[in-house]
Order: C-alpha cells, then sequence, then structure tokens
C-alpha cells in the first residue's frame, strides 16, 4: 500500500503525491532529501543559557553545493539552535529553489545569513548587557 491508514490518502498527501510526480528524478531526489531532513531534525530543549552557548563551528561552503547539502552543513554547524525556531523559513527558501527554480546559491546564501541571525538573536549579548 502506497498511503498509511486509507488506500486514498488524505488530501494533503493526494496533493503531493500529485505534485511530486510532477517533478523530473532530480527534484524529485530533492524533495525526498528535505522531507528526510524535516523527518531527522532532532528534538531540542526550549534554549540555552546564552553564557553556556557553542560557538558554531562553521564549514566552509564547497562548490557547486546543493540547498539540501548546505542546509544539512549549517544545521551541523549550528547545532545549538532549534531547529524549530527556523523550520518555517528554512522550508520557505527550500521551496523557492524546488518548486520556483530560484538559483541554489542565491538560496544558499539566504539560509547562510538566516543561521547566522538566529544565532546572533539568541546568543549574542545586546549592546545594553555589554555596557553592563
Amino acid at each position: 500500500m502506497l498511503l498509511p491508514n486509507s488506500a486514498a490518502g488524505s488530501k494533503t498527501q493526494r496533493q503531493l503525491i500529485k505534485l511530486f510526480s510532477r517533478l523530473d528524478k532530480n527534484r524529485q531526489q530533492q524533495l525526498l532529501d528535505f522531507a528526510e531532513f524535516l523527518v531527522e531534525k532532532p528534538s531540542q530543549g526550549n534554549g540555552v543559557d546564552s553564557e553556556a552557548a557553542e560557538k558554531p563551528v562553521v564549514v566552509t561552503r564547497p562548490d557547486n553545493e546543493s540547498v539540501i547539502a548546505a542546509i544539512k552543513r549549517l544545521s551541523k554547524s549550528y547545532s545549538m539552535l532549534n531547529k524549530d525556531d527556523i523550520l518555517h523559513e528554512t522550508s520557505d527558501l527550500m521551496t523557492s529553489h524546488v518548486l520556483k527554480g530560484r538559483p541554489a546559491e542565491e538560496v544558499i546564501d539566504e539560509l547562510e545569513i538566516l543561521f547566522v541571525t538566529h544565532y546572533e538573536q539568541k546568543y549574542k549579548p545586546s549592546s545594553d548587557e555589554e555596557d553592563g
């Protein structure tokens, strides 16, 4: 059986299959990779005290990196971030690439900014705290 719980599947499942079948093999694989990324995201606590925050271990972007590979690289580099906090924005960027054809390099640039921004918002002290 292709779909669990019902032969016809839910409306969302049918829509996903319909969209998936319209993609070429390369884009189907990208969509599968992204779905695996979403399923594998570890559940994390509610946050970490800013004094005990880990430092990111930033890995240099390789040439011709795919968007999925960039998401995985950045997730490892910024493992201290709660993925739930950036899931919506990451998904939007991935969608703009896979379904709307936005260039990978442009999407990866924005993903890097997204991860850095979330890290700085969560772990960098504000200027008021530094002066105190």
